[in-house]
């Protein structure tokens, strides 16, 4: 028997573990997201999405299991260049400071500075560019407080985008935003992901994943129920079993990604919905 090859480009976790309070969390987490593609973290309230970001981040340390993006340890990783590296959005992104919008974006740039070192014409740039991918340049001068939660939201992924890391990790990306600005965040995370950066965000809604992910991870009570391709891991009978509720999987007759829909009603006595090609059946 020969050991499993580990992948040298990408995000991988080997039976990554975590408790708090002699309460398990994370419970032997094994998965992979190809360097280059967005992935949505999905499942229940509870599941655990934010602390498994957090433990890839090293903001909490895992008890046992390995955290590897392109051949190397995250949590071993000097803190620098795993700043460099790893950037997260955070779904709360509060301060006590008064700082202006450009102030906090340019925090992004601090792993990238010198420990005396002041921000360049270089890093300015870097910011606006930031704050231009998220449709948030006109925000610049506003101090952070005083934005709206969905102000806050753009302004906290443009932070990270200002870190230029390899990999972007983003807890509830839309939260607090408007449908339009929902569906625009997503467009920009998936356009990174084509350019080359590692995306994985945990998101609630299942039609975004479906509509916008390369790869889906569904975590429910801490542990990995599946992963893979949208169209094959979306299914109706893995979202009665993990969520509790019936739908129909469509075919979007523009995209030809899955297209979810829900049902009310008891779970336990309805029959799962099969999967259905929108277009034939207008």
């Amino acid at each position: 028997m020969t050991d499993a090859v580990q992948p040298t480009s990408g995000l991988s976790l080997d039976r990554v573990a975590f408790s708090r309070a002699g309460r398990v969390i994370i419970d032997g987490v094994d998965v992979t997201l190809p360097r280059g593609a967005f992935g949505a973290l999905v499942g229940p309230n509870g599941a655990g999405k934010s602390t498994l970001l957090h433990l890839i981040a090293s903001i909490e340390r895992a008890a046992s299991g390995g955290i590897v993006f392109d051949g190397a340890a995250l949590p071993t990783m000097p803190r620098r260049e795993r700043a460099r590296t790893v950037a997260v959005a955070e779904q709360q992104s509060d301060t006590e400071l008064d700082l202006s919008v450009v102030d906090v974006v340019m925090l992004g740039r601090t792993p990238h500075l010198g420990a005396f070192a002041s921000a360049s014409a270089t890093d300015a740039a870097v910011v606006r560019d930031a704050l231009a991918a998220v449709g948030a340049a006109g925000l610049a001068a506003r101090r952070f407080h005083t934005l709206s939660g969905g102000e806050r939201q753009r302004v906290t992924l443009a932070r990270a985008l200002a870190q230029q890391p390899s990999l972007l990790l983003a807890d509830e990306p839309t939260n607090h935003l408007d449908i339009r600005s929902q569906l625009s965040a997503l467009s920009l995370l998936a356009e990174l992901a084509r350019g080359g950066l590692t995306v994985l965000a945990a998101l609630h809604d299942l039609g975004h994943a479906a509509a916008y992910a390369d790869h889906v991870i569904v975590l429910a009570e801490g542990r990995v129920v599946a992963a893979g391709d949208p169209a094959t891991v979306l299914t109706p009978e893995l979202v009665l079993d993990v969520y509790g509720v019936r739908a129909a999987v469509l075919r979007h007759p523009l995209t030809g990604r899955p297209l979810l829909a829900f049902a009310e009603g008891s779970p336990a006595a309805a029959e799962t919905s099969p999967t259905l090609d929108l277009e034939s059946s207008l």
